[in-house]
């Protein structure tokens, strides 16, 4: 039992640090922006709850980092509407630094920081980790051939490396795949490297059925990945490529769950966090940085969907409001949040559900009742 500490220990100290990452770029975004167009931020608070320390800055901010690791926010000066505070409150604001008294340009450039925020956090990772540790690269090595597949019968065994396809060069594993599915149920020819040996295979392709008609099979699992260092430049941009497939295939994943096309028992929650956090924290730095960078991306994501509460939401309605010419009307915003904010609620206790379930408590519990 006493050998779980360490683990536990770890755990937590990873979450904390991984959380607290991710929460404090998300608002310092929200802050910037703020401060940028004009509206004095009364709070910033990493946590929720009793405060561990606190500070005032010289503008009169006030900082304050809070003991239930779980979040954050920014108080905006006037970011009450008038008819929800009473004429005291209101006799306090300070001209010209409200936050409801500014266009709606500028409100949706002070809400939609918070999520631009999480992404440059990510694209800076990512660069950094290509700058140092190196970009990973599928080389075109054969992991593993499939049994019955063309590539068997064609002769290919694993450690081979595809060095072209008729002629094509071959530089990565995603080569190898772009090319074989473009010609489904066709002769092609493999220059293949064995050892230290080069010779060429013939080879016809298998063809699989998809949404946009037949497609070439080869029958070949990759196996091999390299790190290739770059230069700041390419770096930088590499962190800019990988950050928008990160998105495009979270993007998919939901719309998979939306539509019925995937599960969700992927869908997690904090504990999930915690215990991927402590898991990849003992894999080393590299590993827990690139974890932090798929995790903002997800977070920056996510507060942009069009759900009310959500940096999304808010962005809705400006969009209604410039639209209309007027704000959505009041009692239509109550209604609203009211209906984000059980949304929300709903998938945190479902995600819950599904961390519990995952982590084998359930059954656990289960068993016990049993």
């Amino acid at each position: 039992m006493f050998q779980l500490f360490p683990d536990i220990i770890r755990t937590a100290v990873a979450f904390v640090a991984v959380l607290g990452v991710l929460v404090f770029v998300h608002e310092l975004g929200h802050y910037l922006a703020a401060r940028w167009r004009g509206v004095h931020v009364e709070t910033f608070s990493i946590g929720f709850g009793q405060a561990l320390a606190t500070w005032t800055d010289r503008v009169g901010t006030h900082w304050k980092l809070a003991w239930i690791p779980l979040g954050g926010y920014v108080k905006l000066h006037g970011q009450e509407r008038p008819e929800d505070v009473t004429a005291a409150e209101q006799a306090r604001w300070i001209p010209g630094k409200t936050f409801h008294t500014k266009s709606v340009l500028s409100r949706a450039i002070v809400v939609s920081a918070g999520p631009v925020a999480n992404f440059l956090l990510a694209i800076m990772l990512f660069a950094a980790l290509f700058a140092t540790v190196g970009r990973p690269v599928a080389v075109p090595v054969v992991g593993e051939v499939l049994a019955n597949s063309a590539a068997q019968r064609a002769g290919l065994e694993p450690g081979d490396r595809i060095v072209a396809i008729d002629g094509a060069p071959i530089k990565t594993f995603g080569d190898i795949r772009r090319v074989i599915t473009g010609h489904p149920a066709q002769h092609l020819s493999l220059d293949v490297r064995r050892g230290g040996a080069e010779f060429t295979l013939p080879v016809v392709t298998d063809s699989q059925a998809s949404g946009s008609g037949p497609v070439g099979v080869l029958g070949i699992r990759d196996g091999n990945t390299e790190y290739e260092r770059l230069g700041p430049i390419e770096a930088f941009w590499g962190g800019i490529v990988y950050t928008w497939e990160v998105t495009a295939q979270t993007v998919v994943g939901v719309w998979q769950m939306i539509s019925g096309g995937r599960g969700t028992e992927d869908l997690g929650g904090p504990l999930r966090i915690a215990q991927l956090s402590g898991q990849v924290a003992q894999l080393g730095f590299a590993n827990l940085v690139s974890f932090v960078a798929v995790l903002s991306v997800n977070l920056g994501l996510i507060n942009l969907f069009p759900i009310p509460v959500l940096d999304g939401g808010h962005l809705l309605f400006y969009l209604a409001e410039a639209l209309r010419g007027r704000p959505i009307p009041p009692r239509a915003q109550e209604y609203g949040f009211r209906a984000g904010l059980a949304l929300l609620v709903c998938l945190f206790v479902f995600a819950t559900w599904n961390d519990l379930s995952h982590l084998g408590i359930v059954r656990w519990v289960a068993g016990l009742m049993g």
